[in-house]
């Protein structure tokens, strides 16, 4: 299936339509990362606890989080079943400097003591500070290790530059994300960091198609300008990428809105991960490209089949 034919869009003569917005993102997400020191991290990362609470009756969930932030910090109270009619909640809240999960549970028990309606406590699970800090480093380890791998593949299937240009795209969609979400004071979770993992696949993929049409078409027209074979490449890959990034779009944009504020985080960082990787795919990575052959040289009059 085929949405456009023989489209002729001079998409790297319209880079900077995207580069530019992007560079101001960038920017402000850089300055309010540096402001607010660093990601806003969930308990996952900090280390806190979290309590399963089952109300009877509608949960009076503004009430459950003005009681329990009065006491503590870093609270977070959502419903834990949106979508079935439940009337659990889930409180969970940041362990406190001195480390003290009893009494964390209790001053959890007091405050939801003070809202008068009857409620029972399901499950109290506790992330502890170590374990917190030990999923951060694995975290940045595993976005370390699938960006490295991935690297060393595209230098292999194709050229090193092919890899350098996919993987600074794929940090740039990262990135951006993780901007976003500190600009929008939104908490970075495992959740999150799994969407982001899943966008550096997504957006890889992307590129690879993209790249993989650049190679054939010089295979073919070697003697043809660069920034011509690679136009003519995304116009021949329009219509495959808004037809996967679309759907996986309106998926995600599905989730963001129905899913309830469990899938929020997760959801949300689908929905900028695949707008920005789309357009980066194209206004990024393949600029990228361009502008490394011409400065190099490395690109001349092939003939056909001269590039594996």
């Amino acid at each position: 299936m085929e949405l456009f034919k023989d489209t002729r869009f001079d998409f790297l003569g319209r880079k900077w339509w995207f580069i530019l917005p992007s560079l101001i993102l960038t920017f402000a997400g850089l300055v309010s990362l540096v402001v607010n020191g660093g990601p806003r991290y969930g308990i996952d990362f900090l280390g806190g606890a979290v309590m399963d609470v089952r109300w009877e009756g509608t949960p009076p969930i503004e009430r459950i989080r003005a009681a329990v932030s009065s006491r503590l910090t870093g609270v977070s109270v959502v419903a834990a079943h949106d979508l079935t009619a439940s009337n659990e909640v889930l409180v969970s809240a940041q362990a406190p400097a001195e480390g003290d999960l009893t009494a964390l549970r209790q001053t959890i028990g007091q405050a939801l003591s003070t809202v008068s309606t009857r409620y029972s406590i399901r499950s109290f699970e506790v992330i502890g500070p170590q374990i917190g800090a030990d999923l951060r480093r694995q975290a940045l380890l595993a976005a370390g290790g699938a960006s490295g791998g991935m690297l060393l593949y595209l230098a292999w299937r194709f050229r090193t530059i092919y890899g350098v240009a996919a993987v600074v795209a794929m940090a740039h969609d990262a990135f951006i994300t993780v901007g976003l979400f500190s600009l929008l004071n939104q908490e970075i979770s495992l959740t999150v960091v799994a969407a982001l993992l899943t966008l550096i696949g997504y957006s890889m993929n992307d590129t690879i198609v993209v790249f993989d049409r650049i190679r054939e078409n010089r295979r073919q027209n070697g003697r043809e300008p660069l920034a011509g074979l690679i136009n003519l490449s995304i116009n021949q890959t329009l219509s495959r990428t808004i037809l996967t990034s679309g759907l996986t779009l309106l998926t995600a944009l599905s989730l963001f809105l129905f899913g309830g504020p469990v899938l929020h985080g997760f959801s949300l960082a689908l929905v900028i991960g695949i707008i920005v990787g789309t357009f980066s795919s194209i206004f990024i990575a393949s600029p990228i490209l361009l502008a490394w052959e011409q400065r190099s040289g490395t690109h001349r009059a092939l003939p056909a089949g001269g590039e594996r």
